[in-house]
């Protein structure tokens, strides 16, 4: 049996008329009578009651099609669930984010795929850029916002979102907190409050870099995971910071963030997954990314077409 058989069927059991059928099936009334006769012979059974004025369905016709009728409904269920996971609109989708990233780009695109794509689960999980990069190799997440510089590796697949100059986070009491703009320099002999090199390597190794382009390699005086637990750190005067400027947000009581002198460093938010994952919820995931990422750059373009972030 095969599906146009229904099809041909339901038509005659709703028309009770061969040749009103036929029309509607655009074919000719022989060869439908052929195939309601071939039906019959295969299920055993009469469907309909023929007479020279009449077609009537059988009490065996009858319960056929209300089964025929159940059978197209879940046909099509099927056909339209298939569609909506091809599409990404289903499914579940295993996230990991640095804790920064929630001050900047990655709020607006989790709500606006919670909008688009409701029957998407959204798992998610804080990890520094190294601890999302081994996530990701272990197949413990699939998608992952780190900082950049990220490390080399040819079965992940890295994309910049956002770039975003660094500031200078300092206590609100510091001499220089009334400057608007400080030069790095200038705290050669200051403590620093930094990420762990073992957790948050690139950007670690990039602060360190940007220090020694100064003159100077920072004093470490205490490490922090969390971006507000650095900031936090940097308020009780434990030291003073690099953040990006997103971090900003975080409008901490007792800090004051400065921009450094030109040029003024940068640091990227880059997206990272696996190079041979071809889920559909993963590509519609990020076609938001980018396209909230290319939103975010218009939003910093002023009427001239000049960047105003400082880059």
């Amino acid at each position: 049996m095969e599906l146009r058989h229904l099809h041909y069927f339901i038509a005659v059991a709703e028309e009770l008329h061969f040749s009103r059928a036929a029309a509607r099936l655009h074919i000719a009334q022989p060869p439908l009578s052929q195939q309601i006769q071939n039906l019959e012979a295969e299920l055993g059974v009469k469907l309909f009651e023929r007479t020279k004025r009449q077609v009537q369905l059988t009490a065996a016709g009858q319960l056929f099609l209300e089964h025929s009728y159940q059978v197209l409904a879940q046909i099509e269920q099927a056909v339209q669930s298939a569609q909506r996971v091809g599409r990404g609109e289903v499914g579940q989708l295993v996230i990991g984010f640095v804790g920064g990233a929630t001050y900047g780009i990655f709020p607006d695109i989790l709500r606006t795929f919670r909008t688009r794509f409701p029957e998407v689960e959204l798992v998610l999980y804080e990890l520094t850029t190294i601890q999302q990069i081994q996530a990701l190799r272990e197949r413990r997440i699939e998608v992952g916002f780190g900082v950049r510089p990220l490390v080399e590796d040819s079965t992940l697949q890295f994309e910049r979102i956002v770039q975003e100059p660094l500031m200078l986070v300092l206590p609100q009491i510091h001499p220089l907190a009334s400057q608007s703009q400080v030069s790095l320099q200038a705290f050669a002999h200051e403590p620093f409050v930094l990420f762990p090199p073992r957790l948050g390597l690139g950007f670690y190794e990039q602060i360190i870099s940007l220090c020694e382009a100064s003159g100077f390699r920072p004093q470490i005086a205490q490490e922090a995971i969390q971006m507000q637990t650095i900031v936090g750190l940097v308020a009780a005067g434990f030291g003073v910071s690099l953040v990006p400027a997103s971090v900003q947000m975080l409008h901490q009581p007792g800090v004051v963030y400065k921009s450094l002198t030109m040029p003024a460093p940068t640091v990227d938010l880059a997206v990272i997954w696996q190079c041979h994952n071809a889920s559909p919820v993963l590509q519609a995931f990020l076609n938001v990314v980018r396209e909230q990422a290319s939103l975010k750059a218009e939003a910093v373009t002023d009427s001239q077409g000049n960047r105003v972030d400082g880059r």
